[in-house]
């Protein structure tokens, strides 16, 4: 495996983990999007501790490849999941946020099988 691999891997799971601590913080940035989408506040603990275990998921595929393509399948899920839920609530100026963290494990794992 290459040094890209592992560069861009550990570094897409450190900016999944800073939106999912964002999240569980209830950071004003993501909150008063949300709100906005109308996502309710009862599923904010699981969304966060979803992408928590992603970018966990990630590190650990590190050392088990399948358990880190499974962690950037479920992360492209959930970021895509974001992207039509932005779409829905007409936040059009939204749209690119969740790509900047779905970008990130897509080329990581572009880069995994390019090796």
């Amino acid at each position: 495996m290459s040094i890209a691999y592992h560069i861009v891997t550990v570094l897409a799971a450190l900016w999944v983990g800073f939106s999912a601590v964002s999240l569980l913080r209830k950071a004003a940035f993501v909150a008063e999007p949300l709100v906005e989408y109308g996502v309710p506040e009862s599923w904010w603990t699981w969304l966060g501790l979803a992408k928590l275990a992603g970018a966990a998921g990630l590190l650990a595929g590190l050392f088990y490849p399948p358990l880190g393509v499974a962690a950037a399948v479920g992360i492209v899920l959930y970021f895509s999941g974001a992207v039509i839920t932005i779409v829905r609530a007409k936040s059009w100026g939204h749209v690119p946020f969740p790509m900047l963290y779905m970008i990130p494990v897509i080329v990581a794992m572009g880069l995994e099988y390019a090796a």
